[in-house]
């Protein structure tokens, strides 16, 4: 047992040699010993085998994951990450200088609004940080509800449930509502979130071509004997600036018994005359089933998201929906911040004035550039299509130069060959600045033989 009595030296002066054999020679103290030997050579043997087997299974991973990461950024789509070092504004400090940003969903500049501050600043006062806690069992404050009923009454609908975000309300509602004996009709260019949903409920799942009502009629015709049906559409488009035809959405649901379900993330606070969203748009606010939307985008730009409607389907969902069950609830300061965002969508509609005002005179000046500018015209999302992976990227950088701050965006967030940048308009730029930025994109775009 001599051994045993040499003292070991201290752990910092040991080599990563000597660590080892720290742990082979523990392993060997906890083995039996026959005749008082140690079958050393046998035990130590089998520990490297061990550790050769785990540092070759590392690799393994290591270098599939590394081969991936390699493969996209050959194709010029590997997405960096630029970060700002102020409050998130139509003027922001990236990489120590400042830059007009047009690529946030900050589409009626509230994100760094006094007002809204001040509100979630009040609120950490009276209501706290945070809740450690889902709703059901001690995560609901007062002001939980009240949003919960201004949301219902900004909307016009019986009932609201509030989600940590629009991706959870999405993800929660299709496989709480809908059974296999159910259909899901979705346009085939929906929001990711949509499409993750759909996949976690067992219903039949149909897709549409994008914004084609013959071909949603027709599936609407061969699933009429399922129980319940929901046509599945985003209301504006977050990548195309276009909008679904709500009207005609409407009118086809109900011919067929169907149900409607919008997503309105880039919609809601701004678009239809009072900020109510397409289903205002359209004129069809009483005949949508359930809006799913957010606060996280022209509401303040924080987190948090939401599904309203038809009070049964709301209850249902508190029941059942899996990410209200097991998520902590918003953050009070979220709420309090929201309360009086709600508050001044009513009272300050010259915000949604500006919003319109520029987004008429960047597609407008693009156009007569020679740019392809995708969506509707009225869409402040207004994507200038190039086509090339590559080429949007270093577009995008070309134009941080000029102190344009965008974002090219390419597959698989697109579709493969429709590259583009998306530019986001904001009701708190100004006419100088939208110039500046249509400026800078003629600039590029004449020496990259993009536009004539």
């Amino acid at each position: 047992f001599f051994f045993l009595m040499i003292r070991r030296p201290p752990r910092s002066t040991q080599s990563r040699s000597s660590a080892a054999s720290d742990v082979y020679k523990r392993q060997v103290h906890g083995k039996q010993c026959i005749n008082g030997r140690v079958h050393g050579d046998k035990i130590k043997s089998e520990f490297l085998a061990r550790n050769m087997t785990a540092v070759r299974r590392l690799e393994g991973l290591r270098k599939l994951l590394q081969g991936q990461i390699d493969e996209i950024k050959q194709a010029g789509t590997y997405k960096r990450e630029r970060v700002i070092t102020s409050e998130q504004s139509v003027e922001i400090i990236s990489g120590n200088r400042k830059v007009l940003n047009f690529c946030a969903n900050n589409y009626l500049g509230l994100a760094n609004n006094r007002e809204v501050i001040e509100a979630a600043k009040r609120t950490l006062d009276t209501h706290g940080f945070g809740l450690s806690s889902v709703r059901f069992i001690c995560g609901t404050q007062d002001i939980h509800k009240q949003l919960e009923k201004k949301i219902s009454e900004f909307h016009g609908t019986e009932d609201t449930i509030l989600y940590p975000s629009c991706f959870d309300a999405n993800a929660g509602f299709f496989e709480a509502i809908l059974s296999q004996e159910d259909a899901v009709i979705s346009d085939a260019l929906n929001h990711a979130s949509i499409i993750d949903g759909i996949r976690l409920c067992k219903a039949q799942r149909h897709r549409y071509d994008h914004l084609n009502m013959e071909h949603l009629e027709k599936i609407l015709k061969e699933t009429q004997n399922c129980r319940l049906r929901f046509v599945v559409t985003d209301g504006v488009f977050s990548m195309d600036g276009d909008i679904a035809p709500l009207d005609r959405i409407v009118e086809l649901a109900k011919k067929y018994n169907a149900y409607t379900f919008v997503d309105e993330c880039h919609a809601t606070g701004f678009f239809g005359r009072n900020g109510r969203g397409t289903p205002e748009h359209f004129g069809v606010q009483n005949d949508i089933d359930v809006i799913n939307s957010t606060l996280g985008k022209a509401l303040g730009g924080g987190t948090g998201g939401y599904s309203t409607g038809r009070k049964e389907i709301i209850e249902i969902l508190r029941q059942k929906g899996r990410p209200y069950l097991f998520s902590n609830s918003i953050a009070p300061a979220v709420v309090g911040a929201s309360l009086k965002v709600f508050e001044l969508l009513d009272t300050k509609p010259e915000l949604r004035d500006s919003l319109n005002r520029n987004t008429k005179l960047f597609r407008e000046r693009m156009k007569k550039a020679g740019f392809k500018i995708l969506g509707h015209d009225l869409s402040p999302i207004a994507p200038v299509l190039l086509g090339d992976a590559r080429i949007a990227s270093e577009f995008a950088d070309e134009l941080l130069k000029e102190d344009i701050y965008v974002i090219g965006f390419s597959y698989p967030v697109v579709p493969k060959g429709q590259a583009r940048i998306r530019v986001q308009l904001s009701a708190a730029h100004t006419v100088e600045q939208v110039n500046r930025a249509v400026d800078a994109f003629i600039n590029c775009g004449k020496a990259r033989n993009i536009i004539p």
